[in-house]
C-alpha cells in the first residue's frame, strides 16, 4: 500500500507541473512527497474545525449549542482541554437561530470577528454573518449578515487580506434552490460589509468532487513563499468519500474567475481509520514553524456526519506547493 501511495503522490505532482502548479524541473523525489508527516497529534470529537495563531496565543473557535465557543491557550496541543468560553449565544426565533455551522475567529487592525453560517431552521435560509469583539474570548456583538448583493444561499465564509484589500470566500448555491455548491469570491470595504458582486471560481466538475453530491466547500486559504492557495472540501461531507481540493492563484487579481486553476487530483483523501478527510484549517507553531493541518474524519466507513473527530498532522511545503500526504491514523495519532 505505500508503494502504491507514493506512486499516486507522484504521479499527482507531475499532474501539478502538467497544470502550472510547479515549474518542470521541480519535481522532487518521490520520498519528498510521500512522506510530509513528521508528527501527529490530537484527537477529539468535533467537525469543521478552526484553529488560528495570532501574538503569541493559539484559538480555537467552534459551534456551541446555537452559538460559538472559543478556547485560548499558550500551545497548539493545549486547545482541546484549554478552558470554554461560550461567547455568543442565539437569540430565539430570529433568521439566524438555528444550525451555527464552521465559525471562523479572524483578527483584523487589532479587532475580533467571528463569521459563521447560520439558518432559521430551513437549511434554506442559511446565509453568513457576523460578530465582533475586543476580546476574543469575551462577549460578541452580532453585526448582522455579510452576503453578495445576490443574497443566495451561503455557509463557510473565510476571510484573508491580498494586495491590501479584503476578500471573502464562501460556498453557496449558484441559484435557489440548491443546485450544488460553488465556491464564490467578493471584495470587502471593511471585516463587516461585502462591497462587490460575487465572482465563482470553483465548480463540482470532477467525479471526486460529486461523490453523494456536487459540491465545493469549507474554502481556506494558505499562502507559501511561492504563492496564494485555496484548500477546499469536495464532494458530501457524510460520504466517505469527502476529500480536500486544491485551488491556486495564477493571476495578479483573486476577483478573476479565470485566475484560479484547480488541481486535477485530491490533496488529501480518506483511507482506514480516516474515512471522509475534510474541512481543513492551518495554523503554524510559534517556535518550532511546524505548519499543520487541522481537519475531521471519520474512524469508522459509512458513519457520515456522526462520529468525526478532529484530527492534526504536520504538512510540507515542496517548491511552494503544500503537500500533505496522507492521513495519519491508528497509535500514530498520538506521536510526538
Amino acid at each position: 500500500m505505500r508503494v502504491i501511495a507514493a506512486a499516486l503522490a507522484w504521479l499527482q505532482m507531475v499532474l501539478f507541473t502538467a497544470s502550472g502548479f510547479v515549474a518542470s524541473d521541480s519535481v522532487h523525489r518521490v520520498q519528498d512527497i510521500y512522506d510530509p508527516v513528521a508528527t501527529a497529534f490530537e484527537r477529539h470529537p468535533g467537525a469543521d474545525p478552526w484553529y488560528y495563531a495570532y501574538d503569541g496565543k493559539y484559538y480555537y473557535c467552534y459551534a456551541s449549542g446555537e452559538g460559538v465557543g472559543v478556547k485560548t491557550a499558550d500551545s497548539i496541543a493545549g486547545l482541546y482541554e484549554a478552558e470554554h468560553h461560550q461567547v455568543f449565544e442565539a437569540p430565539r426565533d430570529t433568521p439566524y437561530t438555528h444550525s451555527w455551522w464552521a465559525p471562523e475567529l479572524h483578527c483584523i487592525d487589532g479587532v475580533w470577528y467571528i463569521y459563521v453560517a447560520a439558518d432559521d431552521g430551513n437549511n434554506e435560509t442559511h446565509r453568513m454573518y457576523v460578530l465582533r469583539s475586543d476580546d476574543p474570548v469575551g462577549s460578541y456583538t452580532f453585526c448582522g449578515k455579510v452576503s453578495s448583493p445576490d443574497d443566495h444561499w451561503a455557509i463557510d465564509g473565510t476571510v484573508f487580506e491580498f494586495g491590501g484589500d479584503l476578500y471573502m470566500i464562501w460556498s453557496g448555491w449558484e441559484d435557489d434552490p440548491d443546485a450544488g455548491q460553488n465556491l464564490y469570491i467578493a471584495g470587502m470595504s471593511d471585516p463587516l460589509t461585502i462591497s462587490t458582486e460575487r465572482v465563482c471560481i470553483s465548480r463540482p466538475e470532477r467525479k471526486w468532487e460529486r461523490k453523494g453530491a456536487p459540491i465545493n466547500e469549507g474554502p481556506e486559504v494558505l499562502t507559501t513563499d511561492k504563492g496564494l492557495f485555496v484548500i477546499y472540501s469536495a464532494s458530501g461531507s457524510w460520504t466517505d468519500d469527502y476529500c480536500l481540493g486544491m485551488l491556486r492563484l495564477i493571476g495578479d487579481d483573486p476577483m478573476c474567475g479565470d485566475a484560479w486553476r484547480k488541481c486535477p487530483l485530491p490533496v488529501f483523501s480518506g483511507r482506514k481509520g480516516a474515512y471522509g478527510p475534510g474541512h481543513g484549517s492551518f495554523v503554524t507553531d510559534f517556535e518550532t514553524g511546524a505548519r499543520y493541518l487541522v481537519y475531521h474524519a471519520n474512524e469508522e466507513s459509512g458513519t457520515g456526519w456522526y462520529g468525526r473527530s478532529i484530527r492534526l498532522q504536520k504538512f510540507r511545503v515542496v517548491c511552494g506547493v503544500p503537500v500533505f500526504g496522507r492521513p495519519v491514523t491508528g497509535s500514530r495519532l498520538f506521536e510526538s
